[in-house]
């Protein structure tokens, strides 16, 4: 895409290791030339997907195990990224899960490992990266959000939800204080963005994929590349001036 302002940049990406949207950005980074700290709470597949993508575009890569819930875990995280790299100047906030049920019928330890993965580790993971961005007085971060808190569907989840829409309000507070630093902060709220190891998600029901392309007034669900693309547009110097934003991409649902 010859994006400005991201050939030689460094990019975190956290649950970046799986099959979906994480990985997806990670390439599309390399791709433009972007150095990239893969981070992935699985033990071997973030230190693959480094080496692949060193290999395959000639970018510098760091894999990095790290559960964004765990505090002491994010600091090392960026800790060793600043060893390695020097800087930081993207931090993509994609780690994430989920566990679906009833809100009476939810447990507590449901409730926060969803709420510290989503919400927590989106803080914890920005809150170590802010001192370099605020040190050099420029950077980007990009949240993950959803657009699960606006669809009242029961296969959301109470927890996800909660903690997406906090996601976004985290997003617009902290562009509105991070603005006279110069770095810049906004989330994606994807719908259903295929990829083929969804169907082997514990509890898939083949009828609510169906009703929510029905609903989809493209008709179609999102490709990864179509998450993956505007991530690193948002990143670039293209969209200097977009900040504090929460971008749908849900084909229009």
């Amino acid at each position: 895409m010859n994006l400005e302002g991201l050939s030689g940049s460094v990019a975190i990406v956290t649950g970046a290791a799986g099959a979906g949207i994480g990985q997806a950005t990670a390439r599309a980074f390399a791709r433009e030339g972007v150095n990239v700290v893969v981070s992935d709470a699985h033990p071997k597949r973030p230190f693959v997907v480094a080496d692949e993508l060193k290999s395959n575009f000639g970018v510098e890569t760091l894999g990095l195990q790290c559960d964004v819930s765990n505090e002491a875990a994010v600091k090392e995280m960026v800790d060793k990224a600043l060893q390695h790299f020097g800087t930081i100047d993207i931090l993509f906030n994609n780690a994430g899960t989920n566990r679906v049920s009833h809100s009476w019928e939810m447990s507590s330890q449901d409730w926060h490992l969803v709420i510290d993965v989503n919400l927590s580790g989106t803080f914890y993971c920005t809150r170590a990266a802010l001192t370099a961005m605020m040190k050099q007085r420029k950077g980007v971060i990009i949240n993950m959000s959803s657009i699960a808190p606006r669809l009242h569907s029961p296969d959301n989840g109470c927890a996800y939800c909660a903690a997406k829409a906090g996601i976004e309000a985290f997003t617009k507070e902290l562009a509105r204080e991070m603005g006279q630093y110069n770095i810049r902060v906004n989330a994606i709220a994807p719908s259903i963005i295929w990829n083929p190891f969804m169907s082997h998600w514990p509890g898939y029901r083949q009828e609510y994929f169906d009703e929510m392309r029905r609903q989809t007034p493209l008709g179609k669900f999102g490709r990864l590349q179509d998450v993956a693309e505007l991530i690193i547009f948002l990143a670039s110097d293209q969209a200097s001036y977009i900040s504090g934003a929460i971008l749908d991409v849900t084909g229009g649902l």
